[in-house]
């Protein structure tokens, strides 16, 4: 039995169908549709677990086919890749925006369509377990996702929600909308500490409030646990008399803790996005103010729906990048004060995409370490390090050491230790070459298994930085637990000793305790000659900052290494003539 998923191929260009089957067959078992009608009538056949659609198709358009797919329980859930749309700006956000999960081009490199096609079905099949999840810990069984209403609160549920607003929405055209989507603060104190019935009574009140809010014009909607979702039109309710109504509602409960809802309002644009992106949206905009004493709702702006399509397009590129090396390892030098010579590096990653330029690591270093592709990502970067050490020595006859970042998603990973030695010795170096830096955030995240493999670092011979010290609040107690062999001072110290006593007497207190302990110390962030002066003075000597080199590419970076290497030899030779 052939238990391959199947994929449905939906073009009217017979050419692009034999392409793309050439490209898949052998992972999927390929149905066909010349024309939308088609394309409609196969999906629904059902059995699909991934389309590839054509925009647009002579008889029916892309945007029309997503829409009915969307509405139609054996096809709404299927992913669909956007095929040959316009290179024009604003046409790929459109066709997110309208339900596609992704788009391609032609020509259809195959090593790229696959990396996609495998990206979309990974990122559905993680949405499913997650509601999966949620509906077992809802104590839900999976018939009861279809009941229209919530069974506390007699208010719809979020099927029904979805269903309905799509069809109020697009069979009003000339209404214009809003989704506001609520969430109380502080309710799970309320079931943690209080009867479970007085939650309930929460719920239900405030459901019944939201219910008589939307009257006949709109719908409202239990979404689940204490989230809410209203669709209404757009200036029906008046944003501060609402929340100023359902906070009177909650103190007539003589509810003994203070909560609060907070919202977030999506005016809608486009009656056929899907509802359950339109309440993400309105979702993000809830998240810009929750736990804010003075504001209590937001607006969706279009900064934060880019920032979703920046970050889409970062989680969509991703594996692609990595494979065609558009990860590039740049090197900031550390330098000695006394000598003013390299004595070090930080290894650094920078993205540079073909399309979008330098994407800074600040965007897509989080996103990795949420869907654990930074551990990839560091492996790689460790690679290109002991490459380049090794390759120096060969051409120089010397080693500089390097430092690398190591996420705290590494340390979960069972082979770290194994493939760091493996690493060494493959490039013929020693584990003193390769330096390891742990941010003090990931120590305070797990500091008895944290604690545990810096030991083992340390017991096969390589030196462990702590890195960003003095960005936390367990510092004083780190460095009496903590086996590390370098200190990297944190920049914000540095800022501010300029200007502040405080940070002076506080850097130089930091200084004395490390050497004292056996430490030594690297000051990061370093960009004035009176920075310079004051470090020098508290007795610290090796420093990496702007104040003698930004970060830089590979070649440059070996350049001016090479040349230091040949400037320390040439002030030898002269010491040892005198």
């Amino acid at each position: 039995m052939d238990d391959r998923p199947v994929m449905l191929l939906a073009s009217d260009v017979e050419s692009e169908r034999e392409t793309l089957a050439s490209i898949f067959q052998d992972n999927f078992i390929i149905r066909e549709a010349s024309s939308g009608k088609e394309a409609i009538s196969v999906a629904q056949e059902g059995n699909i677990s991934i389309i590839l659609l054509r925009f647009p198709m002579e008889d029916i358009g892309g945007p029309e086919i997503l829409t009915t797919f969307k509405k139609d329980p054996m096809v709404q859930d299927v992913p669909v890749i956007a095929l040959d749309i316009p290179d024009k700006p604003g046409c790929a956000e459109r066709v997110v925006e309208l339900g596609a999960a992704d788009f391609l081009r032609p020509p259809y490199p195959p090593a790229l369509a696959r990396i996609r096609v495998r990206n979309v079905m990974a990122n559905t099949e993680n949405e499913w377990r997650k509601l999966e999840q949620r509906a077992k810990d809802q104590q839900i069984v999976e018939m009861n996702r279809y009941i229209e209403r919530d069974s506390l609160t007699g208010i719809l549920n979020r099927e029904t929600f979805y269903r309905r607003v799509a069809t109020l929405m697009q069979t009003n055209s000339t209404t214009e909308y809003c989704i506001i989507y609520l969430n109380i603060n502080f309710f799970k104190v309320i079931n943690d500490q209080y009867r479970v019935e007085m939650g309930d009574l929460v719920l239900k009140t405030s459901a019944a409030y939201f219910k008589s809010v939307v009257g006949d014009d709109g719908y409202a909607a239990r979404i689940e646990a204490d989230r809410f979702a209203l669709c209404v039109p757009k200036d029906s309710i008046e944003m501060d008399s609402f929340i100023a109504g359902i906070d009177g509602i909650l103190e007539g409960l003589s509810v003994p803790h203070n909560i609060r809802f907070y919202a977030g309002i999506y005016p809608v644009e486009n009656a056929f996005l899907p509802v359950d992106q339109m309440c993400d949206r309105a979702h993000m905009a809830l998240n810009q103010v929750k736990g804010n004493y003075l504001q209590r709702y937001a607006y969706y702006d279009k900064s934060m729906r880019d920032t979703m399509f920046e970050e889409q397009m970062i989680t969509r590129d991703m594996e692609y990048a990595l494979a065609h090396r558009q990860f590039h390892v740049y090197l900031q030098p550390i330098y000695n004060l006394h000598t003013n010579h390299i004595v070090s590096a930080e290894a650094l990653v920078r993205w540079i995409h073909p399309e979008k330029g330098m994407i800074s690591p600040g965007k897509f270093i989080p996103i990795f370490e949420q869907n654990g592709f930074i551990t990839h990502l560091d492996r790689f970067i460790w690679e290109e390090v002991c490459r380049t050490l090794h390759d120096f020595r060969q051409e120089y006859g010397t080693v500089v050491p390097v430092s690398v970042n190591l996420s705290r998603v590494d340390f979960y990973q069972a082979d770290l230790m194994d493939f760091l030695l493996g690493l060494v010795h493959r490039y013929g170096l020693q584990p003193r070459d390769l330096k390891l830096e742990v941010t003090e955030s990931a120590y305070t995240e797990n500091p008895r298994q944290i604690m545990e493999i810096v030991r083992q670092f340390r017991h096969h011979g390589f030196l462990v930085l702590m890195d960003d010290f003095g960005s936390g609040y367990s510092s004083l107690n780190m460095l009496k637990e903590l086996p590390v062999d370098i200190l990297k001072i944190d920049m914000a110290f540095v800022r501010n000793i300029e200007k502040g006593r405080r940070a002076r007497i506080i850097l130089a207190s930091i200084v004395q305790m490390a050497k004292r302990l056996g430490m030594d110390i690297v000051v990061e962030g370093v960009e004035t000659k009176e920075q310079i002066d004051y470090l020098d003075s508290v007795g610290c000597e090796d420093i990496q900052g702007y104040y003698f080199s930004k970060p830089l590419p590979r070649q440059e970076y070996v350049e001016k290494l090479a040349a230091d290497v040949k400037a320390q030899k040439e002030e030898q030779e002269e010491k040892q003539k005198s």
